[in-house]
């Protein structure tokens, strides 16, 4: 291949010029010189040579000025330090790579997108001066998106304003390898006519810049899109049309809000990152594929179809390659082992090994001699004098361990020469530095399999692993349990004289097992017999003609692969002298190796493309280098992409120092298979090299295309060479039966030699898969492949292009892992790099997006995640490459720790289900006939009937509150009503009937003689949780008021809570605030100032010391329909909404529950609940006064201070029915679940409690209601205590579950205990109903909310057609009962909110009730159960509230079913909500954890939601623990959560934008 210095054939530069550009462009790109100096320099190198490029026309090269200075600012308004095409990475690139990334970049324009937010303190590693401060600007002039100050330019323009880079392309523009050749490099090619559709596809950089400004979409000009796949091109000609349908408008709510509830403007700083990521998501995806999809339970995920047009093999089948045969005719010896005892006795001065230290000082030189005398000495220790109980402690086949570091070669020789002469099978492994070592658990797997007892080591070695309190060497997790024995001289027993091992090396039993580490990261051992041990020696001798005293430079593991083969094995067979440059050594001084080869005049050297590259990097300076003696030059890993143009590079810069072209012989290895095939010189036979420039579209479908059109989508390969003399190499199909391939298919090479290793030991499955079935050219390891969709891809390829980007200035030593995970049943391709620690965000992040451009442009493949680690992080193998399964194991574990993360799951994943198309209903006439809808029974169901139970009498005289007080005042004057509990659970008040009467009387007269006010006014009370609460109701009451119940504002939080208290004062019209002293003073602070205009408040009276007097008159309503009080309440959805309840609908409601509850005045509740709204409130302060009974009152602030107080108020007070909230539920198993036992100890007992209700708006809390009953079953709760309610805003209490209790249990008038039934997720999100049984997947458990109350009926209806459904069929849930609310007093927020709320009728089937609608999703289930009628028992299940499900993809999804999959999918996320935003779902979790680990969850969040929901996750925004916000009954508050992260007020740890 050309390489740049050279520019034609018929001008070679000179070498000194060649080697002078060389360095330059390292100069450039290691950053030690400008963009403009380099250009300078080498402007002035190539001034003499430039006329001599023949066939380019002078006119030609202004042409290539277009894009000048001025044209470039229009485009790139913030220029970046301008990127210098040409910078290299020779390790990692053939030119003709780094030159396709280039001008793929080049084709993109400028692409907006939204940059990842992170707190400052998560910035590791970036300055403070690095961070880009906010920007707040509004919309700006593209599509309403943003600029960042500072964006990501990928347009390469300003690096082509000077001529030089372009006379770069055009010098070797004839070269084959040159893929940026456009059209008009030709002689005479135009510069640029409109492209043809034709040229388009390959459109170099020159073409497309030239006519940027005519044409910015080139790739747009396709009639069919072409099959870019990532859409990360703008195209503007056309939209995909949106997959989400918009979130349903909540009902009533106008469609046009442009702010949210606060008031936030959408332009703020999130939200506009949102609008970038949405233009970047318009983009087209792929082309469309076949459409199937019926609307049936099973969503079918699409299965990607062939490409009818995709490239098939033509070819005809291969033949078999036949290596030359061994020669016969040298005298060779029987064995190694023989070798051996020879060069030992009669060469003994002769120098075997030299080792070196970290200075490259030679600190050993083990000559043969005494090679063979200490090998002796071991293998008789080893045999005679280990012992255990006097039997020998190991017999010939036994596997012994080699633990030796990387920097003593000579001990690990002597071991394993040792080891063979003891007949012992020796298994080479790597040291483990700590108890849990990167994939040491699978190496101890192996020995465990191998059945290995005893390790060798050196003394050294012994004294630096861990050790246990005994001072033994520890035990390393999952390994066998080892003896160690030390090998140093002192410790091995001198063998008799006359003493010789009976070693058998020459048949087929094991000489030794090499381990290798496969894709999915587990160990295996290769076992290589005696024979093919002595064959591969001999092949290599014969391919890499080694002779007698040579001496060979080795770089590589002495361990296993070519370093043993080469180092170890075959150097003995033919007395040769091995230096070995140790991995700390070439760390230290990367040119040691090539210092090496000049001190001792090696005739070969053993590396791989790093040791090269790594030396390229080093050369600078060091003239005195040659490296004329070398003839061989072996390159380990030449089979990969990388490798061409390290080799390239090396010699380019080293040809000048005696390297010869020829030299360079790159190699191909397996474990399995040992040598494949090696490059030979000349002299010994080989042809000259060749290289292929293969089409990687091709490749990707199996086929090998060599690249004619000059596309950017290439993989320049370079031979390895031929077959081994002795071996027969043919290609087969991967998949299905191993045919022979054809000749332009790629398939898995195949070696049939006496060479090759013969089986994994004691894995007899795969063994039988692996080992018994002119230029060999190789694509890419098996290990490494990647099949996304119908194609497959090589991790090798892809880091190659990766590199490409921007190679030294980025990416930390070049270390990057690429690797695929499975998510949604397709591989999707994971791309992990340790980026420089100097790198700022805005570096990070412009590189993440140009590794993306440059991958999709050259691979057509999307990356699902691109992940930057710290320098030096990533688990590393033995020798410092990056251990690709353990990095994958951490990534899919959430325990990688990377620093920046860029999901792209909008691009990649392309098998999602359709989205849903919703079906014209069928008409009403054809479903009902009687009671069946669709053939099913209708759903509806009711709880008792009012009129025949025994108290109708006293519920006519019970009529109004107010008057039942009065007769319970005077009837029992002293019964106790209510006892208030504080933190240390002592009774702070309590309040008898009389008491109760008295106090209330009080406050109605302050009302109308302070507070002036006449019947029908409305008055705000505003009472910490107590007895006064109670009393200021009643008091309203009297005097005809209409009380508010408000929660008081936190002294500790008035910014907040304040305005929320204002807000119901104002909207409630109410005309004075009742409350305490202590709330008087806090209402008037400056603190309240601060927060709200304080004059504004109405009358403000405080009750503390209101004297003593008796209202003439008590009032009483003209009829029971009058307004009796006002329910306000905030709902999750952000809306606060006000029902109004009259007389008639307070006294049924408190009927209901008593019948339903049993409530008598001889029993006694405790109540743990707020008492401002809902059945909180009713229970709180109603119930008691209708009912009799006495409540034990305890405030949940309380629990606060003090988490038993309330179970053990219901122990002491020997409570049976006891009454709480999610949020103390969940508060009792958070702070007691280690103290049951501390409980017990005080007394604390619950099998009192017959009844414990969750009071609730929501679906059942099923684990949190499971995990309370378990826990404290020890403390003797029975194990049906715990059951659930259910109410809303139109109706507070529609179900409460008591338990059998009093005498009505024998006539089972409690009803049986709630069921739990499971139901497929994917069903509910079409709106129906699948029963499956329990543990099936997709299956989501739901409890039955409890039992219906006494003239309480319920139907489910059609949310759309308000038509009545069958048994089983999800819809909104309808309620008729005397004590629904008789409707809104006002809906702040939301206006237009119906009145059909509360009035609706079915439109067919039973028109004429009226019904009020729940704003819930559920349905009802008769069961086999029955009920206290006789007749079965229909359940009722709530699924979830209609105003928070999210619309995505023409489905119906409940939160909390997603944040359910989210909380499993890591075990430091505490908490989480999502909400919707522009059709984007919005994850936020709370990490409750080290904020480093933050960006862990990114990925494992967007998996989760993708596998068990079909979701792709737009926004991730992760926070601190306490951040989503929860109401008093422990539900979310999503919307005023999404409101604060529109405002930017959340204060994330990360926001991470999916691509």
């Amino acid at each position: 291949m050309a390489d740049r210095g050279c520019p034609l054939e018929g001008a070679p530069l000179p070498a000194e010029v060649r080697e002078s550009l060389a360095e330059l462009e390292l100069e450039l790109s290691e950053g030690d010189i400008t963009q403009k100096g380099y250009e300078k320099k080498r402007a002035k190198l190539l001034a003499r040579y430039i006329p001599l490029i023949q066939g380019i026309d002078p006119s030609l090269q202004a042409e290539h000025r277009i894009p000048g200075p001025s044209q470039t600012t229009a485009v790139a308004p913030k220029q970046q330090k301008s990127r210098p095409t040409t910078s290299r990475d020779e390790r990692f690139r053939s030119d003709v790579h780094t030159e396709a990334v280039q001008a793929a970049l080049a084709k993109y324009k400028e692409r907006k997108m939204p940059m990842p937010s992170k707190r400052r303190s998560v910035l590791v590693h970036s300055s403070v001066e690095t961070y880009t401060p906010p920007d707040t600007s509004s919309a700006s002039e593209d599509e309403g998106s943003l600029r960042r100050p500072g964006r990501l330019t990928s347009t390469p323009l300003q690096s082509h304003s000077s001529v030089e880079p372009w006379l770069d392309r055009v010098i070797q523009g004839s070269s084959t390898s040159s893929s940026a050749s456009s059209t008009s490099s030709h002689p005479g090619g135009r510069p640029t006519a409109a492209p043809s559709a034709a040229a388009t596809p390959g459109a170099a950089a020159a073409t497309a810049l030239a006519s940027l400004e005519a044409h910015t979409h080139i790739a747009d000009l396709h009639s069919a899109p072409p099959d870019v796949t990532t859409g990360l091109v703008e195209h503007s000609y056309f939209e995909r049309p949106q997959v989400a349908s918009v979130r349903s408008v909540p009902r009533g709510c106008s469609g046009s809000m442009l702010e949210t509830a606060d008031g936030v403007p959408v332009n703020s700083r999130v939200s506009s990152k949102i609008q970038q990521l949405l233009n970047t998501l318009k983009r087209p995806k792929r082309p469309p594929l076949k459409e199937f999809f019926v609307d049936d339970f099973e969503e079918l995920l699409e299965v990607q179809q062939p490409d009818p047009n995709q490239p098939k093999p033509e070819g005809s089948e291969t033949s078999v390659l036949r290596g030359e045969p061994l020669t016969a005719g040298v005298p060779r010896p029987p064995s190694l082992l023989a070798t051996l005892q020879r060069w030992g006795t009669t060469q003994p001065k002769s120098p075997c090994l030299t080792a070196l230290d970290t200075t490259g000082k030679a600190t050993y030189t083990l000559t043969y001699g005494k090679f063979w005398s200490r090998s002796l000495k071991l293998a008789y220790t080893l045999l005679n004098k280990l012992t255990n109980k006097n039997e020998p402690l190991l017999k010939p086949g036994d596997r012994v361990a080699l633990v030796f570091p990387n920097s003593d070669p000579v001990m690990f020789m002597v071991a394993f020469y040792g080891c063979l002469l003891a007949e012992l099978v020796p298994v080479p492994i790597e040291v483990p530095l700590t108890r849990k070592d990167a994939g040491s658990q699978q190496v101890g797997f192996l020995l465990g399999s191998c059945g290995v007892s005893l390790a060798l080591t050196t003394d050294a070695c012994q004294k630096g692993l861990p050790k246990a309190q005994t001072g033994e060497v520890a035990a390393f997790k999952g390994w066998p349990p080892l003896s160690w024995l030390v090998i140093d001289g002192k410790h091995l027993a001198k063998p008799p004289k006359d003493w010789y091992p009976l070693a058998q090396d020459t048949g087929t039993g094991t000489a030794y097992i090499e381990y290798k580490t496969s894709k999915e990261g587990s160990t295996v051992g290769v076992t290589v017999p005696h024979t093919s041990l002595l064959a591969q020696c001999r092949a290599l001798t014969q391919a890499c003609g080694y002779s007698e005293a040579e001496t060979l430079i080795n770089v590589l593991d002495f361990k296993r692969d070519a370093g043993l083969w080469h180092g170890v094995l075959t150097s003995v067979m033919n007395r040769m002298h091995v230096v070995s440059v140790p991995y700390a050594l070439m760390k230290a001084n990367p040119l040691s190796w090539i210092q090496k080869v000049c001190y001792y005049k090696a005739r070969a050297a053993l590396v791989k493309s790093r040791d090269m590259h790594w030396s390229l990097l080093a050369q600078r300076g060091q003239r005195d280098v040659s490296l004329s003696s070398l003839r061989m030059l072996i390159v380990a890993d030449g089979a990969n992409p990388w490798s061409i143009s390290s080799c390239d590079a090396f010699l380019n810069v080293f040809q000048s120092r005696g390297l010869r072209p020829e030299v360079i012989c790159p190699c191909a290895s397996s474990p399995e298979a040992l040598t494949v095939a090696i490059r030979r010189p000349p002299d010994l036979g080989g042809p000259p090299p060749r290289k292929a420039v293969l089409s990687m579209n091709g490749l990707s479908y199996g086929v090998i295309r060599v690249d004619t059109e000059e596309k950017l989508s290439v993989l320049t390969v370079q031979d390895v060479g031929q077959v081994m003399p002795g071996a027969n190499v043919c290609v087969v199909k991967l998949e299905g039966t191993p045919y022979l391939c054809k000749t332009d298919e790629v398939g898995e090479i195949c070696v049939n030699s006496s060479a090759t290793g013969t089986a994994y030991y004691g894995l007899l499955g795969i063994t039988k898969n692996v080992f018994e079935d002119n230029l060999v050219f190789i694509v890419g390891k098996l290990d490494g492949l990647m099949v996304t969709g119908v194609r497959r891809h090589n991790a090798d390829d892809v880091v190659a292009t990766a590199l490409a980007v921007e190679p030294m200035k980025f990416v930390y030593r070049g270390r990057i892992a690429v690797f695929s995970v499975t998510v949604l049943h397709d591989d999707r391709i994971v791309l992990v790099a340790e980026q420089r620690p100097d790198a700022s965000e805005e570096d990070s992040f412009q590189w993440m997006s140009r590794v993306l451009q440059a991958i999709d442009s050259i691979h057509q493949v999307g990356v699902y995640c691109l992940a930057l680690v710290p320098a030096n992080t990533l688990p590393k193998a033995p020798l410092g490459g990056i251990h690709i399964s353990e990095t994958k194991q951490r990534f899919l574990e959430g325990t990688l720790h990377p620093c920046n993360v860029l999901m792209c799951p909008h691009t990649c994943v392309t098998n999602l289900p359709k989205p849903r198309q919703k079906q014209p209903e069928v008409g009403p006439a054809s479903m009902i006939v009687g009671n069946l809808v669709a053939g099913k029974r209708i759903a509806q169901a009711s709880g008792r009937e009012l009129a025949h139970l025994e108290d109708s009498d006293q519920a006519r005289k019970f009529l109004f509150l107010a008057d039942v007080l009065q007769w319970r005042a005077h009837t029992t004057p002293d019964h106790p009503l209510f006892l208030l509990l504080n933190a240390k659970g002592t009774v702070t008040s309590t309040a008898t009937c009389v008491q109760l009467h008295k106090r209330a009387e009080r406050v109605a007269a302050a009302l109308m003689e302070k507070g002036r006010l006449s019947v029908g006014d409305h008055v705000a009370l505003v009472y910490p949780p107590g007895v006064d609460l109670i009393a200021a109701f009643y008091g309203c009451l009297y005097c005809g008021c209409v009380p508010v119940t408000v929660r008081p504002p936190h002294p500790q939080n008035l910014g907040t809570t304040l305005p929320t208290v204002k807000m119901i004062v104002e909207v409630s019209k109410s005309a004075c605030v009742l409350t305490t002293q202590a709330v008087t003073r806090l209402l008037r602070s400056k603190e309240a100032a601060a927060a709200v205009d304080i004059r504004t408040w109405p009358t403000i009276l405080d009750t503390d010391d209101i004297p003593k007097k008796k209202v003439a008159s008590i009032f009483r309503p003209p009829s029971p329909d009058v307004l009796a009080y006002l329910d306000f309440s905030v709902s999750t959805t952000g809306i606060l909404a006000g029902v109004k309840m009259s007389h008639a609908a307070t006294s049924a409601l408190c009927r209901s529950i008593k019948l339903q509850c049993e409530l008598y005045p001889s029993r006694q509740i405790a109540i743990c609940l707020d008492p401002y709204c809902g059945l909180g409130f009713a229970l709180w302060c109603l119930c008691s006064v209708y009912s009799g009974h006495q409540s034990v009152l305890v405030p949940p602030l309380e629990l606060e201070s003090n988490v038993s107080l309330w179970l053990s108020a219901v122990s002491q007070y020997k409570a049976r029915v006891t009454f709480c909230s999610y949020s103390v539920m969940e508060m009792c198993t958070k702070g007691l679940g280690a103290q049951t036992g501390v409980l017990r100890m005080k007394g604390v007992n619950l099998s009192c409690v017959r009844t414990c209700m969750v009071v609730a708006e929501e679906r059942p809390r099923i684990a949190l209601t499971q995990s309370f009953s378990k826990l404290f079953k020890d403390l003797g709760l029975p194990a049906r205590a715990v059951s659930t309610t259910f109410g809303c805003r139109v109706n507070v209490a529609i179900c409460l579950q008591p338990n059998r209790l009093g005498k009505l249990a024998e006539q089972g008038t409690a009803g049986p205990d709630p069921t739990t039934v499971y139901v497929d997720m994917r069903a509910l999100r079409h709106d129906r109903v699948r029963l499956v049984e329990r543990g099936s997947p997709h299956s989501l458990p739901l409890m039955e909310s409890g039992k219906i109350l006494p003239g309480v009926k319920v139907i489910i209806a059609h949310t759309e057609t308000k038509g009545p459904l069958g048994d089983s069929h999800l819809g909104e849930i309808w309620v008729s009962s005397p004590h629904n609310a008789t409707g809104y007093y006002t809906v702040y927020g939301e206006e237009a909110l119906h009145a059909d709320h509360f009035s609706a009728r079915l439109s067919f089937g039973d028109t004429q009730t009226t019904w009020a609608r729940t704003g819930y999703l559920g349905f009802l289930r008769r069961t086999e159960l029955t009920d206290a009628s006789g007749g079965r028992h229909d359940a009722l299940y709530v699924v979830g509230s209609l105003d928070e499900t999210l619309e995505l993809r023409g489905m119906r999804y409940h939160p909390i079913d997603i944040e359910t999959s989210v909380i499993r999918a890591h075990r430091s996320i505490a908490e989480c909500a999502v909400f919707t935003w522009t059709n984007l779902l919005v994850v936020v979790v709370e990490l409750d954890g080290l904020e480093q680990d933050a960006l862990d969850l990114v990925a494992l969040v967007t998996n989760v939601v993708l596998e068990e929901h079909y979701l792709v996750v737009g926004v991730v925004v992760i926070v601190d623990p306490g951040v989503i916000p929860i109401n008093s009954r422990g539900e979310k508050q999503r919307m005023h959560l999404r409101d604060g992260f529109l405002a930017d007020q959340l204060d994330p740890i990360y926001v991470a934008y999916n691509m």
